[in-house]
Formats: structure tokens, sequence, C-alpha cells
């Protein structure tokens, strides 16, 4: 029985599986059709878009063919036009040259004209003065047979009469102009200077060798003397400055002729005051920082003259030395007020000259630079000065200002005679130096008359008050040489038997004078 269900089971399962292998090959083969089917729609599509681009493209490309045609007609038309043009331009060149030809061949022609009437000309007076020279050589044959005097005799002494009038005449005209250009010169130069001084406003404030120091109380008198004088006297070996402590209320006096130390024992003295504590070896720990204090303090003092005159560029060397001047005196006149006033003078009287302003005001700023300089250098302030700026390159008119200022060389440029002149004007003004006048005049007439004393002498002038003596001498007793000599001896002289501060220059002039009246 059982073997009968797995018969049957089995038939059963065939006749399925042969049902199946029917159904599904007859749904492949339907499948197969719909996939030939879409197959075919979609090569049917492609053939159809790609006739539609073809069709495209080919109107693209004509497109493209018709715009590339018509660029390059335009193209081909604009370079015919261009053409055409340049042929009319080099048609009308060439009637142009035609032309030109045409006039320089005319042009030739009359040349040519001129040249044969220029020969013709020529020869003509060639002719004419061949004739000129025998008429000329026959009438001078006459006149020497007549005058009994040759030719050339006859020249030279036309010759001399001529070069005598024309050297009459040249040195007369040479006077005039030599005196209108005196009276001229003289005239404006006043004037310059005259417009400077009212135009510079200087204080003259003569410089003393002493400084008060206000004292809080009598009793710090005691404490500045110490104990059996000590602390004064350790006051005045640091400082180099005397200490007067009289009976003048509530101050002491500084007595020194160096401002520079006596400024410095002046804050010095000031500081021990206000600290209270003096004794010999706090004396001089505040000395030391007054000295310090001092050279920054100088440094300051520099760099404002510089902003007040307006000079730029200065070395910082150069700076300091300028405010050490602040503490030098000429004559009891600040050596840096004169150096300002020097400045602006300067400056001013270039200015209405047209010369370099700033320049000027530089040269009169630094003339006196050597008066700086401690004493135990050699050498004059001039020449020390010149040194200075040379070392830090200052202008060569400059240092040319420096050296000229009191005639010790020739000065090359007119600033250099600006500052000469300011320099003279800022020590001559009323009140500027400290001179009595009895004793300045008594030194100026010894001066001159030590000249005098000398054989030969007519008359001298002492100038530049009392730095230069000017000797006139008979020009018959002293001839050239003796007049280098007689200068020479002159300032052995002086040298000898007077006493001056500075140098003082000896010119001799010797000078030949004509005369002639007009009756």
């Amino acid at each position: 029985m059982e073997i009968y269900w797995v018969i049957a089971i089995v038939i059963v399962g065939v006749i399925a599986f042969i049902s199946g292998w029917f159904a599904s090959k007859k749904f492949g083969q339907a499948k197969i059709a719909s996939a030939e089917k879409m197959a075919e729609k979609i090569i049917h599509d492609a053939e159809a878009m790609a006739t539609t681009m073809r069709k495209e493209k080919l109107l693209e490309v004509k497109d493209e063919w018709l715009k590339q045609k018509q660029n390059f007609e335009n193209e081909t038309k604009t370079r015919r036009n261009d053409l055409m043009k340049l042929e009319k331009q080099l048609t009308s060149r060439e009637i142009n040259m035609d032309r030109k030809v045409d006039l320089l061949t005319n042009k030739e022609k009359k040349l040519n004209q001129i040249e044969k009437n220029l020969l013709e000309k020529e020869n003509k007076v060639s002719r004419l003065e061949a004739d000129l020279e025998r008429i000329i050589k026959e009438q001078n044959e006459k006149l020497e047979r007549i005058s009994g005097i040759s030719n050339e005799e006859a020249k030279r002494i036309l010759m001399e009469n001529l070069i005598d009038k024309a050297k009459q005449e040249a040195a007369q005209l040479i006077k005039d102009i030599k005196d209108q250009a005196r009276q001229n010169a003289t005239k404006e130069a006043k004037e310059i200077i005259i417009q400077a001084i009212q135009r510079t406003a200087a204080d003259h404030s003569v410089e003393t060798t002493v400084s008060v120091v206000n004292l809080p109380n009598d009793e710090m008198k005691g404490r500045i003397i110490g104990r059996e004088g000590r602390n004064i006297r350790a006051f005045e070996t640091a400082t180099g400055i005397e200490v007067i402590v009289d009976d003048t209320p509530e101050a002491v006096i500084l007595s020194g002729f160096d401002p520079y130390r006596r400024e410095v024992a002046r804050i010095a003295l000031d500081r021990l005051i206000t600290d209270g504590r003096i004794h010999p070896a706090r004396i001089e720990e505040v000395v030391e920082k007054s000295k310090k204090e001092m050279d920054e303090k100088i440094i300051e003092i520099g760099e404002q003259v510089l902003l007040e005159t307006g000079v730029h560029s200065v070395h910082p060397e150069l700076v300091k030395l300028l405010g050490k001047l602040n503490y030098r005196t000429s004559y009891g006149q600040n050596v840096l007020q004169h150096a300002k006033e020097v400045a602006f003078l300067t400056g001013l009287m270039a200015a209405d000259l047209g010369l370099d302003a700033n320049l000027a005001k530089r040269a009169g700023l630094l003339h006196d630079l050597g008066k700086a300089i401690d004493k135990t250098t050699e050498g004059t302030h001039t020449q020390i000065g010149a040194e200075i700026a040379k070392k830090y390159k200052e202008h060569p008119i400059v240092i040319n200002s420096i050296l000229s200022h009191h005639e010790d060389v020739e000065p090359i440029s007119p600033i250099s005679v600006l500052v000469q002149a300011a320099d003279a004007v800022s020590g001559s003004r009323p009140g500027a130096r400290r001179e009595t006048l009895e004793g300045y005049v008594k030194r100026l007439e010894k001066l001159e008359q030590l000249a005098e004393s000398f054989s030969g002498v007519v008359k001298t002038y002492a100038i530049q008050a009392g730095r230069e003596i000017r000797v006139m001498v008979e020009h018959e007793q002293i001839d050239d040489a003796m007049a280098d000599q007689l200068a020479s001896d002159i300032a052995d002289k002086i040298q000898a038997e007077l006493e001056y501060p500075g140098q003082i220059k000896v010119t001799v002039i010797r000078e030949y004078r004509s005369i002639g009246y007009a009756k």
C-alpha cells in the first residue's frame, strides 16, 4: 500500500514538473518576445535621435561656415580698403616727390647761376684789390718821399698815440666804475646790516664771576663751614670754586672765573642744603652727581639752541660743545648768546643777499666753537674750532667761516664775510661786552703809539676792538720787502710790551698815489 502511495506521489511530482516546465517555457517565450519588441523600439528611437542630431550638427556646421565666410569677406574688404588708401598715399607722395625734384632742379640751376656770378665778382674784386694795393703802394712811396718817415715808423708812432689814449680812457673808466661800485656797495651793505640788526632783538647781559646761593637760615652757614672748616675746604677742593661766607643774611657767595665750575658748585651746594647731610664724603658724592647732571643739562641747552636757530643735523658732540658755550665768556659776554646772535644776523643778511640762509646760520652758530674746548689745548679758538668741524664732517664754508672770522685766513664765500661782519656787530653793540672805557681807550692809544714809533710810519689805526692795527707807511721810505719786515717788527714789539686778550693782527699798507690837476 505504501508502495502505491509512493508511486502515486512520484507520478504526481513528475506530472507537476512537466506542467511547470511547459508553463515556464511559455512564459519565457512571451518575455523574450516582449524584450525583442522593446529592443526594436529602442533601436528605432536611437535611429530617429541620431538622424535629428545629424541634422542639428549639419545646421551648426553650416552656420559656423557661413559666419567664418562672412568674417573672411569682411577682413578681405577691410584689407582691400587699407591697400587702396595706402596706394593713394603712395601715389600722393610720388606726386610730391616729383614736385620736390622739380623744385630742387630749379634751385640747382639758380645756385649754379649764382655761383657763376660770384666767381665773376670774385675775379673782379681780386683785380680791384690788386689795383688798390698798387695805388696804396704808390701813395705810400710818395708820402715817404714827402715826409721823410718810413712806413713802419709812421705805424709805430700812430700805434703809440692810440695806445696812450686808450690807456687814459680805460683808466678813467675803471676809476669811475670802481668809485660807483664802492658807493653803491657801501650803501647797500649798511642797509642790509641795519635791517638785520633791527630785526634781531637780543638781550645783553654781562656775565659775572660770582653766584649767590640762598640759605634757609643763618645756621646753615655753620654746617657749610663744618668743624674747623673741613666741609668748606672739601667743597672748594672738589669744585675749584671759592665759597665766601660773609655777613649777608641767609646767603653765601660762590666765586670763580669759570662759569661751568661755578654752576656745578651751585647745583651741588643746593642739593647739600636740601639734603641736610653735609660732610666731606657726601660733598664729593654730590659734586660728582652734579657734574653728570651738568653734562645732561649741557646737551639740553645745545639742543634748545639748535631748535631756536633752526639748525639741523648737527653731530651729538657738536651739540654738547654748543651747550658748553653757555658757560664760557668773552670780555664778560656769554659766548653762546653771542653765537646765537651771530647766527641770526648772518641768516638775515644772507637771506637779503639771496644766499643760503640755513648754511649761513649754521656757520654763524658754530663760528666760536673752539672756545668750548679746555684752555690746555694748544692753538687759537679759530684753529681748534676748525679742526673740530673738520672732524665731524661740517660744510667747507662753515670751516672757512670759523677760520676767517678773525681774518686768520681769506674767506672763500660771501657767507664767511657775513659771519665776520655779524661777529663784529654782536661784539661791538653797546653793553655787549664789559671793559671800562678808560682802560679800553688807553690800550688802543698805546697800541697806536707803539706802531707810530717806527720810522716811515705815517698813521696808525687800531680797529676790530683792538684785535688789528693797520699801519700806513711812506712809499718812498718803505718798499715792499721792508713792509714785510716792518709788520714782523711791530708784532714782536707788541708781544713784548703790551698785555692783550687773544691776538693782534698787524697790517702794513703801502700805496703810491699819482695826482694831476686840470687847469
